[in-house]
């Protein structure tokens, strides 16, 4: 009896769980699971550190000699020498380094945030089209429900002489249709649901909670348009590869400049046995300086041209892809405006057309005619009820598309 309890405890907790899971609420799920955001994520951590080593200095040098043949001296013979070295580049060409790596760690940044923004595009262009056909089921039901009265009550007109046996025939010809399109559109929540969960990274067969009623405020027009430009972190991508190849324009002028290196020499001297002096068998110690010569520019002027041309690359293709921003606008603008137009005229036909299927009913129930009629305003109600919630789904997607390129996050 207690495993009884803690199982329907477990069962309550669990639907009232999924119950209170909402669009936002999978989007989140999305952020957190998706492995492809993971990786892009991954791959800005990774900028982060190749901009750590690039800061830093190259590694010193050390070496060791022995002298097989000892070089005699004044204070005895040479047996070895120890050298330490390290190489500094010219002034402010670490600082280069590192601000285009550190630039380059931004655009992948932005690429990560973008891809955060497909994401929950994907989710919600995927999470709409599952609210559709779970409104198409429940419209597709009722219709069954009514059809199958119209069924009983032709029936019941027929037995009465007020009707005739072909109206039974018509309703359940119509009547197997709307059956088989309800099978049909059961079938169809197994890829979509399976879609949908694997966006979340879940297993395809978990339970989605549809919201059962969608609703939206008019939306106005140019709806997020000072936000296109600005917010877009593709653009924002594009401005930091830019600052990159600055940088490493910068650096490639810098690295044409010698190297400065510091260094230290040990010589190990043996003591002389033939007579004796002063320090005799002293060790050496000998401080040094060193200075690379880059004659050999030509690599250094190429590396320049090549930050230069990725410069224009990279500004040619933030024009062009500003360009797609606009028109994917404009498009979308014009598609949430024709929904919503589409809307209003299906509500305001769903009215009319069941003021009239009433009218047209009341005539058959008291004469027993144009039952045909009937069927074909039910028929009309029906496809006017799905155009309704085809245009709803469609406002979401676009609105959700203008809330990617616009870069529109959770909380606004």
């Amino acid at each position: 009896m207690k495993n009884w309890y803690l199982s329907l405890i477990l069962l309550l907790f669990t639907s009232f769980q999924a119950f209170s899971q909402t669009l936002d609420d999978y989007l989140k799920i999305a952020a957190e699971n998706n492995p492809g955001l993971k990786g892009s994520y991954k791959e800005f951590e990774a900028a982060l550190e190749k901009a750590a080593q690039i800061r830093s200095l190259p590694d010193p040098s050390i070496s060791f000699g022995y002298f097989i043949s000892p070089v005699e001296t004044r204070v005895g013979p040479q047996r070895a020498r120890f050298s330490l070295n390290q190489m500094f580049p010219w002034f402010g060409t670490l600082k280069y380094y590192g601000t285009g790596s550190e630039a380059l760690a931004e655009a992948k940044f932005q690429a990560f945030t973008n891809a955060k923004n497909k994401l929950y595009f994907d989710v919600t262009s995927s999470y709409y089209p599952l609210h559709e056909l779970e409104k198409f089921i429940e419209i597709e039901k009722e219709n069954i429900e009514i059809l199958r009265n119209y069924k009983t009550f032709a029936t019941s007109q027929f037995s009465n002489g007020k009707g005739a046996m072909v109206d039974v025939l018509r309703v359940d010809i119509m009547l197997k249709d709307a059956e088989t399109n309800l099978s049909i559109l059961e079938m169809q929540r197994k890829p979509l649901t399976a879609s949908f969960n694997k966006l979340l990274n879940r297993a395809e067969k978990d339970t989605v909670l549809i919201v059962d009623q969608i609703t939206y405020e008019a939306i106005p027009e140019e709806y997020r348009r000072d936000s296109l430009l600005e917010s877009n972190p593709i653009l924002q991508e594009f401005d930091f590869k830019i600052l990159a190849a600055e940088s490493n324009e910068k650096t490639a002028s810098s690295q044409s400049l010698p190297k400065i290196g510091v260094g230290l020499d040990y010589v190990i001297i043996g003591k002389r046995e033939d007579m004796q002096v002063e320090d005799n068998g002293k060790n050496a110690l000998m401080p040094m300086v060193s200075m690379s010569l880059p004659i050999f520019s030509g690599k250094y002027k190429a590396a320049q041209k090549e930050a230069q041309l990725m410069q224009e690359a990279y500004q040619y293709q933030k024009e062009d892809y500003e360009n797609q921003l606009i028109s994917t606008y404009e498009k979308l603008d014009f598609q949430i405006s024709k929904q919503q137009e589409l809307i209003r005229l299906y509500e305001v036909q769903i009215d009319q057309t069941k003021q009239s299927l009433e009218l047209l009913y009341t005539a058959y129930s008291n004469s027993g005619n144009s039952f045909e009629d009937v069927l074909q305003m039910q028929q009309q109600l029906l496809k006017y009820q799905k155009l309704k919630v085809t245009a709803e789904t469609a406002l979401k997607i676009n609105i959700a598309e203008i809330d990617y390129i616009t870069a529109k996050s959770l909380d606004q």
